[in-house]
């Protein structure tokens, strides 16, 4: 058994801040992964900064190299504060795992990128870094996504028979036979905040704007109709999927109250259906949807097994346990991305290591 301290780090496309979470793995390969979270913090990002990472897949090369770097640094900023405040001994922290801010996903096209400088990352906190977790497996054939079911399996396979993560989009994995099953459902939390946004609003606050709403059932269905959800997997969900596919059918009811409401019936039932279809009996949900009170019974009016919301620390820092986790993996030498999952050709180690230098 080998034990690792990693710092893992995630910031997601709905941009709410940058998850930290120090964590200490006890890796068994022969038997069961486990974890201790140890310390755990959300940084908001700078609104200056936030509103670049927005605009930046129209940035010229030369704009995103220098918001590469610049977030790098940000990115480094934080984890330094972090171990000061928690009183870390920097020399046992194995290495910090970052996911970076995905800013292009297009597998399709064969890339996907994350900024985020990992050199950078680990030339001002002197701690190796490992990024870029996605890359491989999409030169191997894969969606790059999602990464965070082996995870799920590694991690939590114990509190429920599916797992359903509702962070910018909804994701969720299960198990047929042996074999682990996972890809995005449908959007999450991104179209609500953005509409939440017209109003003045972050987020809409336990859905309560969009339970005041009503449903637009002709919306409804046209959402319902798009051609991602009768596509199979593996198959994942980007930005440019919600600029192109999503949004232009917002238009067709001008209350945003309305909006959110009809969103948030969809989304609930492209989740349960999904998980209808599988046959399971408990889910357990994570990421910022799940405190989207109005979202959760929404799914509960729909899935016909139990959901399983865990304590919130497990609900707001999964994914940043995850991308340690991953991290771990990587330096055990262990696949980390799953060809079941991502649609590969194999099973590979993702991931990139950055060390500092001096």
């Amino acid at each position: 058994m080998n034990t690792f301290e990693i710092i893992g780090l995630m910031s997601g496309t709905s941009l709410d801040g940058l998850d930290i979470a120090h964590v200490e793995f006890n890796l068994d390969s022969e038997k069961q992964d486990s974890f201790n979270l140890l310390n755990y913090s959300t940084i908001e990002i700078p609104n200056d900064l936030k509103q670049k990472l927005v605009d930046a897949p129209d940035f010229s090369v030369q704009s995103l190299l220098m918001l590469d770097k610049e977030l790098g640094a940000f990115f480094a900023k934080c984890v330094n504060q972090f171990i000061g405040k928690n009183k870390i001994n920097k020399k046992s922290i194995r290495a910090i795992a970052s996911h970076g801010q995905t800013i292009l996903h297009q597998p399709k096209n064969g890339f996907t990128l994350q900024i985020g400088c990992g050199s950078t990352l680990s030339y001002l906190t002197a701690i190796d870094v490992i990024n870029d977790f996605r890359t491989r497996d999409v030169i191997a054939g894969g969606q790059g996504a999602p990464l965070v079911p082996i995870g799920d399996f590694g991690l939590f396979n114990a509190q429920a028979e599916a797992f359903l993560n509702i962070g910018g989009f909804a994701n969720f994995s299960y198990k047929k036979g042996s074999a682990i099953i996972a890809y995005d459902l449908c959007p999450g939390n991104l179209p609500l905040n953005k509409l939440a946004a017209a109003k003045g609003l972050s987020y809409d606050s336990n859905g309560e704007m969009a339970e005041s709403g009503e449903i637009n059932f002709f919306l409804l269905d046209l959402l319902n109709s798009l051609d991602y959800y009768q596509l199979d997997g593996p198959k994942s969900l980007g930005t440019e999927w919600l600029e192109e596919s999503f949004y232009p059918l917002l238009k067709f009811d001008k209350e945003i109250e309305n909006n959110l409401r009809t969103v948030v019936e969809h989304e609930a039932i492209q989740i349960s259906q999904k998980l209808n279809e599988t046959h399971v009996k408990s889910v357990l949900i994570t990421g910022g949807g799940a405190k989207n009170k109005f979202l959760i019974s929404r799914i509960e009016h729909y899935f016909s097994g139990k959901v399983i919301l865990p304590e919130e620390k497990i609900i707001d820092f999964k994914e940043a346990i995850v991308f340690a986790y991953l991290g771990a993996l990587y330096l055990e030498k262990r696949p980390n991305s799953i060809a079941t999952v991502t649609g590969a050709k194999q099973d590979t180690i993702c991931g990139v290591l950055h060390v500092p230098g001096y």
